[in-house]
């Protein structure tokens, strides 16, 4: 009997472990993110490339659509994009590089630098810098955006105040980096693209790579659309690497390396120890999963960048035609581990968005008539569908259309917090201000939006006086 159990024992054990030797089904998952990706791309939800990499091999890699509005010129994989926010991790990164080589201290006042900042740079530290959490004054201010260094530097040094304490506080803003871009060059007498080139772009042979380009510059692309209409050419603050996903692969896979910085500083950049939440310099980093999860977005172009670090998977999706880069790159991931998910549908907004700005009515109509005759095919179940409709309004000005489209989310989504906040934001905006404060008081009954209606609720009533 003992001898019978031990051999079923021993069975169990070597089907276990032949099982476990066995590949998994990579074909599969290729065929499901191409089935994805296509018809993501035959709905209108994507124009750019997909890289997926498992292991240090790519899985797949396919580009999708145009170069630019024109749709003459097809995508392909050497295709450089600007990556917004993303390419801010290379100035953090050459921050820890000089940290490293004991060139930097990033707990330094950065007065030590002789920036002629005003007093308050006797406070501000590097590291508060690459952690966002500064409290430097913004650089973008409304309609008043710098369109060059000179103008940045203008900006800052006439500024006396700080927004917040150092540590105290957390904004996501561009002075940060731009601070930090100065530091570099102070530091090692170099231009900051310059140093990035010699230390990070050859060594890691990132030759489809360049700061600033051009708007004729070799294989870029342009963003544009829905409506084909190209976007303007950026005039911003120096320092922004374009590239191809190729080489953000490259970047990617020398960071999970320690090929330019030591896994101490790797991880002292995802890890933000004073916004753990808020993420820092290379996006959010989520421990227990141990994913890094950033995303960029300037005018239409969007990126997004998922490194799985556990599961050794790395997915980079870059858009020059803003649309589902979030959702595809977290649907990748779900299909790299072998969980359940669904393709978008086609975006009702998109449908009614022409419409909309010219006769807002007939767009809820025909919303109503295409979910009677067409619910399997559009998307009715996301109420971030018709809510960034009603933004798109709103930041138009045409603030009346924006409120009929947020009352239709509120009605398809009467529990939803979020859409009626979106409704008293609209309200708030047209000085409707006993409509914009119940919507509110609605949005905190039904579950809160994070403290903004209670904060908004609060600035209303100061500004007609009731307080």
């Amino acid at each position: 009997m003992r001898k019978i159990i031990f051999l079923v024992s021993l069975s169990i054990l070597l089907t276990n472990f032949l099982s476990a030797q066995k590949p998994i089904d990579r074909k599969n998952e290729i065929n499901q993110i191409n089935e994805l990706m296509t018809k993501s791309y035959e709905r209108g939800l994507f124009n750019g490339n997909v890289f997926v990499a498992k292991k240090g091999k790519i899985i797949y890699q396919k580009s999708f659509g145009f170069t630019d509005e024109t749709k003459k010129t097809l995508l392909t994989k050497n295709s450089i994009l600007n990556f917004g926010s993303i390419a801010k991790q290379f100035n953090a990164v050459a921050i820890m590089m000089l940290v490293e080589r004991g060139q930097l201290n990033h707990d330094d006042p950065i007065s030590k630098y002789n920036l002629d900042l005003p007093k308050w740079s006797e406070k501000v530290t590097t590291r508060h810098l690459i952690n966002y959490v500064s409290g430097i004054p913004r650089l973008e201010n409304g309609l008043i955006v710098p369109k060059n260094d000179d103008e940045a530097w203008k900006i800052l040094k006439k500024t006396d105040s700080l927004l917040f304490e150092p540590g105290k506080g957390y904004r996501y803003d561009n002075g940060n980096v731009f601070l930090q871009r100065r530091i570099i060059e102070k530091v090692t007498g170099m231009t900051f693209q310059d140093f990035v080139t010699k230390n990070i772009i050859k060594p890691l042979k990132m030759n489809n790579s360049v700061f600033d380009a051009k708007s004729d510059y070799k294989n870029r692309t342009s963003c544009y659309d829905m409506d084909n209409v190209r976007c303007p050419e950026m005039e911003f603050i120096s320092g922004w690497l374009w590239l191809d996903v190729n080489d953000m692969y490259k970047w990617i896979d020398a960071m999970n390396h320690n090929r330019l910085i030591s896994k101490k500083s790797f991880e002292t950049l995802l890890n933000n120890p004073y916004a753990k939440d808020q993420g820092g310099s290379l996006g959010r980093f989520y421990e227990e999963d141990e994913l890094q999860l950033h995303n960029g977005i300037s005018y239409k172009f969007e990126s997004i960048l998922l490194n799985d670090i556990k599961n050794d998977v790395v997915i980079i999706l870059a858009s020059n035609n803003r649309n589902k880069v979030w959702d595809l790159g977290h649907i990748i991931r779900d299909i790299m581990l072998g969980k359940a998910y669904e393709i978008p549908k086609k975006s009702v907004a998109q449908l009614l968005k022409k419409e909309a700005f010219v006769d807002v009515n007939k767009a809820i109509e025909s919303y109503f008539k295409v979910k009677k005759t067409s619910e399997e095919e559009y998307s009715f179940n996301n109420p971030s569908e018709l809510n960034s409709l009603g933004y798109e309004l709103l930041r138009a000005d045409k603030i009346n259309e924006s409120i009929e489209i947020f009352k239709l989310v509120v009605k398809e989504f009467p529990q939803n917090p979020n859409v009626m906040d979106s409704l008293a934001e609209a309200y708030y905006t047209n000085k409707q201000y006993d409509l914009a404060i119940n919507c509110y008081k609605k949005a905190i009954e039904l579950g809160g939006t994070n403290g903004n209606a209670e904060k908004m609720i609060e600035k209303i009533l100061q500004e007609i006086g009731k307080k």
